[in-house]
């Protein structure tokens, strides 16, 4: 078997490995957990099955009590509980990390993949590091027989590994509104399909936020387009400003914004949409030119129900409440009841 300390094979010293809160964060930054199959994922566990003959792989993200598989080819599960998964220790590591026989091992002697389906062997896993320095997930190859993974087959593994990272950053990246830094129409909608999923799973309460802004066509009008564009970007830093880290804001074109409230009851999302909602009408916006001005926006809040089947409802759903918001006088909340 391979050192584990091989310097050509280990990752770079700036690995954080003590910090779990700031690798969870790094993995919510990622925002791919529950996320749909993707093709490009899927492409890189057939690789890593043929070219290095294993009957098992799996791109795993390691959230803070499951494991959670982006991609998998030969696993019947899509999670497991942390505590039971080699990519928790392998998430440790600065180096590959690789086991030649798991019934040897005491960490994974009685594990339950291990004395049962699928009857895990051997293992080799390279940590999927953020630019950050996090081990969020690992990229790892499963044989249900007896081996060493050699230098070359664990070379190659490292370099998918590689690939899988820029695939998540680049998927970041275009999620993410260049002007504003929220999330696109498709981000977010992906983050809301995702909040409606938990929904029907464990019943927690969640409000979805439209936001437009009052009277914006003056505002490009009066002081041109650099000046819009700067009246968004101040006001989407304004309501990302008041958000917690759970929450996300979506621009879904224009100057129409959305916030997703997770883990939000109703009387509470008022709240902190009035918050959002002060806060915004009293910042002065510096404009390109030196001048200032200050802009309002009107709310509509939704919150999650049964009746609710997909995205598209939920914000036609908060579409009524926004629209009263805009008759009754604008820079204001409404709440659909």
């Amino acid at each position: 078997m391979l050192p584990h300390s091989n310097p050509s094979l280990a990752y770079p010293s700036q690995t954080i490995l003590n910090d779990e809160q700031g690798r969870l964060a790094a993995l919510r930054n990622l925002e791919v957990l529950d996320t749909e199959p993707e093709e490009a994922f899927e492409h890189v566990v057939s690789l890593v099955r043929a070219v290095l003959g294993v009957p098992m792989a799996a791109v795993t993200l390691v959230d803070a009590d499951r494991q959670w598989f982006k991609a998998r080819s030969g696993l019947d599960v899509a999670e497991t509980p942390r505590k039971v998964s080699f990519c928790t220790h392998a998430i440790q590591q600065t180096a590959p990390f690789l086991i030649s026989d798991a019934r040897l091992d005491a960490r994974f002697a009685d594990n339950p993949f291990v004395v049962t389906d699928p009857g895990v062997r051997s293992y080799a896993g390279i940590p999927l590091l953020t630019p950050e320095g996090y081990n969020v997930g690992v990229l790892c190859a499963i044989d249900d027989k007896v081996r060493d993974f050699s230098e070359g087959e664990v070379a190659i593994l490292g370099n998918l590994a590689r690939i899988v990272m820029n695939e998540l950053e680049l998927r970041r990246i275009a999620e993410r509104d260049q002007l504003t830094g929220a999330l696109t129409r498709r981000g977010f909608v992906d983050k809301a399909r995702q909040e409606m999923d938990r929904f029907r799973r464990y019943g927690r309460p969640s409000c979805l936020v439209l936001i437009d802004l009052d009277h914006f066509k003056q505002v490009n009008d009066t002081h041109g387009h650099p000046a819009g564009d700067a009246v968004l970007r101040e006001m989407a830093a304004t309501v990302v400003g008041s958000t917690r880290p759970v929450d996300f804001l979506g621009r879904l074109g224009g100057e129409e914004f959305a916030v997703l409230l997770p883990e939000t009851e109703p009387a509470d999302a008022l709240v902190a949409v009035e918050r959002f909602r002060a806060t915004l009408a009293e910042h002065d916006i510096a404009l390109p030119g030196g001048s200032t001005i200050r802009v309002t926006a009107s709310f509509g809040i939704a919150p999650l129900s049964e009746g609710l089947a997909t995205v598209e409802d939920w914000l036609a759903a908060a579409d009524g409440p926004l629209y009263a918001a805009k008759r009754g006088g604008r820079n204001r909340c409404e709440l659909l009841h």
